[in-house]
């Protein structure tokens, strides 16, 4: 028995006239008749009673009718559901992110943006480590991830900026380079303590700079623990410009870093041949979305 049973049936049970039922399918009569034959040998029993006024529903008919709709409207909500998942309207996107990427403000519109378009894909978006996300989107644990860059990936996975940032540094505040007046020189920091973050560049660029290999006392990973031990006096920290928006802990200054910007930012990561609808749609979002490009100050120390 095929679904076009099913819906001949139904067709036939709502019209009671075979003419009729034939015109609104869009079929001759006799076929529809020869149908609805097929259909009742297969069961084995009549469904419908024949008279010259029309077809009734036999009892076996009545018992039948709610078990055919059944089926023709589950097969259509399956249609329904195919089609949605073949346009990325459902499904699961599962997206991995460093605590930068929200406390820049940038992780959150992308979400949001994408839950009213399409409100029916599951977002799973969840902090990781950052030396994990992309082995994560390699391994296709994680669709998307939003890492502090610069980052290199490999041949498979491609790349979007999304926020375009520098470093500076962070100080303990009693530390006598809180008070000068001047941007902190590379050579200022060559007998620090370093807390290192999970982006490390900028801490390595200021030691080349100022031609001294760090002395890395810890690597706490996460931001809000490198400035943690800031606060608690341990070292200093190079991080990105954006903390000293959205970070006022006490016992930390911010001070801006002498010479040319050393650049940073939150890059999005995920894999360059993407079939699958839902995320396809998110990486499309993402790179129609140009890069937020920070100006303005900071709470610097003078």
């Amino acid at each position: 028995m095929e679904l076009r049973h099913f819906r001949y049936f139904l067709a036939a049970a709502e019209h009671r006239q075979f003419a009729h039922a034939a015109e609104a399918l869009g079929i001759s009569p006799p076929s529809l008749t020869v149908q609805i034959q097929d259909m009742e040998r297969l069961v084995g029993t009549p469904l419908f009673l024949r008279s010259r006024r029309g077809i009734a529903l036999t009892p076996a008919g009545e018992a039948f009718l709610p078990a055919a709709r059944a089926a023709v409207e589950a097969f259509d909500r399956a249609l329904v559901v195919g089609q949605k998942a073949s346009h990325g309207e459902i499904g699961q996107l599962a997206i991995g992110y460093v605590g930068s990427a929200v406390f820049a403000g940038v992780l959150q519109p992308q979400l949001d943006r994408f839950r009213k378009k399409y409100p029916d894909v599951r977002l799973v978006a969840s902090e990781f480590p950052m030396e994990q996300i992309v082995p994560l989107i390699v391994a296709g644990d994680l669709d998307v991830g939003f890492i502090r860059g610069p980052v290199q990936v490999g041949l498979q996975l491609a790349t979007h900026t999304v926020l375009e940032d520098a470093f500076c540094v962070a100080l303990p505040s009693i530390h006598p380079l809180v008070a000068t007046p001047r941007p902190v020189a590379a050579r200022d920091l060559a007998h620090e303590r370093f807390i290192l973050p999970e982006q490390p560049v900028g801490t390595y660029e200021v030691a080349r700079r100022g031609r001294f290999s760090p002395q890395v006392h810890s690597s706490p990973g996460g931001l809000a623990s490198v400035l943690s031990e800031v606060a608690l006096g341990t070292g200093v920290a190079v991080i990105p410009n954006v903390l000293s928006r959205v970070f006022a802990i006490p016992g930390v200054r911010f001070k801006r870093l002498a010479g040319k910007a050393i650049s940073t930012g939150i890059v999005a990561v995920f894999r360059k041949n993407e079939r699958y609808p839902a995320v396809e749609g998110f990486i499309r979002q993402l790179r129609s979305t140009p890069a937020m490009v920070l100006s303005g100050t900071g709470r610097y120390a003078p």
